[in-house]
């Protein structure tokens, strides 16, 4: 799969802007705060729907304007489709595909594979706040499995609602009896999420482990573990026990919303215990191994997008990157070409982004 082009308005710094991008190597650099990012954010939302920065549609419009719009162009096996968003501050965004207007998200997925690398997935790996980590593995589920993308949509549904009720119950404590409802519910969706989410992670750990081995030349054998809040066998039991506590602080205090996922090297949580250089090797070899997941799963290659990545790794890990990408379209972010010199990264097209303007100079 290739991104032809992409056309923006009002989006962000951007009045206008279209670029035709290449089938290999594609290089926007200039200085910071310019807009190169915004690009690469664009290009992210028409193809999931959603910022990698979680933001909503609202942020993602140009100050002093009412609505944005993104068009792009894709190539997917000699087939060319146009996916056309359309985004507003006060109602849901409009999306359609070769011209015919969808209705759900989950219509738009297995159209575009994309893989964001940011320095801020470095810091994924660090003792930070689960929901960084949780929020990678529902992004890779959502784009690999459109059965997922749905049981989590439910599931956050029935989450909300039952959060709400139990608010409710504080004031009206006869609603008590409609909580069973909403628990069976939990569990239904709860227990596929588990089970999807167990089956991607031994599947991304397998080649995150071949991925440490060849950076660290066998030194470390890095594994990604799940870490359920709960068990599938023990939900619907840890949930009556917990609805006391529940109705006290007015939250569900147990499920899959709770999970994390860990990342050992000789019993060693890098998390917690690893230098800064073996967590930047298990995110580097994490990124990877979301590529390979695409192609092994969806049988085509997703686009990678590299946003000023370049600049926060050693030699060692950069041409191991740069090694690994040889057979995707890449599209990358960086302040000047001169940390290109001496990389056998071809620069195919190079764009020079200065205050919301793009222009072309190869």
């Amino acid at each position: 799969m290739k991104i032809d082009s992409i056309e923006v308005g009002n989006f962000r710094n951007y009045n206008s802007a279209r670029l035709d991008f290449h089938e290999h190597t594609n290089i926007l650099y200039g200085d910071n705060a310019q807009g190169k990012t915004n690009i690469l954010e664009s290009i992210f939302v028409a193809g999931t729907t959603k910022s990698h920065k979680g933001s909503n549609d609202r942020e993602l419009i140009k100050i002093g304007c009412d609505e944005a719009h993104i068009r792009m162009f894709i190539n997917k096996r000699g087939i060319s489709h146009r996916i056309d968003m359309h985004l507003r501050k006060n109602k849901a965004k409009g999306i359609a595909i070769d011209g015919i207007p969808i209705r759900r998200s989950s219509e738009l997925l297995g159209m575009v594979n994309i893989i964001f690398f940011s320095p801020e997935d470095l810091s994924i790996i660090k003792d930070g706040p689960a929901e960084r980590r949780r929020r990678f593995v529902n992004l890779e589920l959502s784009q690999l499995d459109n059965v997922y993308l749905y049981d989590l949509g439910e599931y956050n549904k029935v989450l909300q609602q039952r959060n709400k009720l139990l608010k409710q119950i504080a004031y009206k404590p006869s609603l008590i009896d409609t909580l069973d409802i909403w628990d069976e519910q939990l569990v239904l969706y709860g227990t596929k999420i588990i089970k999807s989410r167990t089956k991607f992670l031994e599947m991304l750990s397998e080649i995150v482990t071949e991925n440490n081995i060849k950076l660290t030349g066998g030194r470390e054998h890095v594994k990604v573990f799940y870490e359920p809040d709960i068990l599938v066998d023990d939900f619907s039991r840890k949930l009556k026990e917990n609805r006391e506590k529940d109705m006290h602080f007015c939250n569900t205090g147990v499920g899959p919303h709770r999970d994390d996922i860990c990342f050992i090297n000789d019993d060693i949580d890098i998390r917690r215990y690893g230098s800064q250089g073996q967590q930047r090797t298990c995110a580097l070899s994490l990124k990877l191994a979301e590529i390979e997941l695409v192609k092994k799963i969806i049988g085509d290659t997703p686009v990678l997008l590299l946003d000023d990545v370049l600049s926060e790794l050693d030699r060692n890990r950069q041409n191991f990157l740069l090694e690994s990408i040889s057979d995707i379209q890449t599209i990358v972010t960086c302040t000047g070409l001169e940390e290109f010199i001496d990389k056998s990264l071809a620069l195919d097209r190079i764009f020079k982004v200065t205050n919301g303007t793009v222009q072309i100079e190869k």
